[in-house]
C-alpha cells in the first residue's frame, strides 16, 4: 500500500493539514498545468490577472467545498474550454456535480467566457443499475450502487452562490434519461462525470447531437474499465451516438478523454 493510499484509510488528520498534504502530493502535475495556464493567452480574452485569479480561486473552492478532482484536472478543463474561442458556439454543459466544486469552478470559466452554463444531476445519487464495477485503471476499488454520491440541491446550489457566478449558472434537477432529451441549445463544451456505463451512454447520445462544428465532450470517467469497453465499441458511436468511432487520445491511459466535433 502507499503512502498516500494508507494516510487516506488509516489517519485522521485535521482538513487543513489534510488539504496541504493533497496539494504537496499533486504539486508535480498541479503546479506546471498552472504556469502553463497563467503564462499563456486563450482564444477568449484573458489577461495574466485574470488567469492567475482563476486559478487561486480554483485552489480557493478545493479548500471550502469536497472536489475529487486535482487542480491539473480542472485547469486542463478550463484551459480546453477557453481556447474553443468566439468560433465555437453555444453553452457549456456540466453532467454530474457531485458537491459542486467543479461546479463552481466551471460557472468561473463560463463567465471569462460569457457562456451560459447548464448542471445536469438527479441530486440523489446514482440510478438503480446492475452494472459491474471494480478497479480503476490506477487500482482503486470503485463501485456505484443505487444511491450513492447523493449531494442535496441545495448544497450544490449554495456552494455555488458562494464561490462561483450563480447568475450564468442553470440547474437540471433529475436523471439524465430524463432530462437531457428536451435539452436543445447549442453545445460548446460538456463535461461528463458519471461514473456509470448508463449514464454515459445517456450524455453521448443526447449531448452529441447539440455540439457545435468544434465544440467538446471530456469525459471524466476514461480511467474506469467499463467506460473504456464503452468508449472502444465501435457500435455504441454508430448506433447511439450516430457518428464513426472518434479519435481519443489517451483512451485507457489516462483519466480524461475528449471527444471533438
Amino acid at each position: 500500500m502507499s503512502v498516500r493510499s494508507t494516510i487516506k484509510k488509516h489517519v485522521a488528520l485535521p482538513w487543513p493539514v489534510l488539504y496541504i498534504y493533497r496539494k504537496v502530493y499533486y504539486a508535480p502535475k498541479d503546479i506546471p498545468a498552472a504556469c502553463g495556464f497563467i503564462f499563456n493567452g486563450t482564444k477568449s480574452p484573458t489577461t495574466f490577472g485574470v488567469r492567475l485569479a482563476l486559478v487561486l480561486k480554483f485552489y480557493k473552492i478545493s479548500y471550502y467545498v469536497d472536489c475529487p478532482h486535482t487542480e491539473h484536472e480542472m485547469i486542463s478543463i478550463a484551459r480546453q474550454i477557453l481556447n474553443l474561442g468566439a468560433p465555437t458556439p453555444g453553452v457549456i454543459i456540466e453532467a454530474g456535480s457531485f458537491h459542486g466544486g467543479s461546479t463552481a469552478k466551471l460557472s468561473l470559466v463560463a463567465k471569462l467566457c460569457d457562456r451560459q452554463f447548464h448542471v445536469f444531476d438527479s441530486f440523489e445519487g446514482m440510478p438503480a443499475n446492475s452494472e459491474v464495477h471494480g478497479r480503476s485503471i490506477y487500482g482503486r476499488e470503485h463501485h456505484f450502487p443505487k444511491g450513492s454520491h447523493a449531494v442535496p440541491f441545495e448544497e450544490v446550489k449554495n456552494n455555488v452562490a458562494h464561490y462561483g457566478d450563480a447568475s450564468r449558472t442553470h440547474f437540471h434537477k433529475g436523471f439524465f434519461s430524463d432530462t437531457m432529451p428536451y435539452f436543445k441549445e447549442p453545445v460548446a463544451a460538456a463535461c461528463v462525470n458519471v461514473d456509470l456505463v448508463q449514464s454515459t451512454r445517456d450524455c453521448f447520445h443526447n449531448l452529441y447531437p447539440l455540439l457545435s462544428p468544434g465544440g467538446i465532450i471530456i469525459s471524466q470517467d476514461a480511467h474506469f474499465p467499463w467506460i473504456i469497453e464503452l468508449f472502444k465499441s465501435d457500435a455504441f458511436w454508430e448506433k447511439e451516438v450516430g457518428i464513426k468511432k472518434p479519435a481519443m487520445p489517451g483512451l485507457g491511459t489516462l483519466k480524461f478523454v475528449t471527444v471533438r466535433k
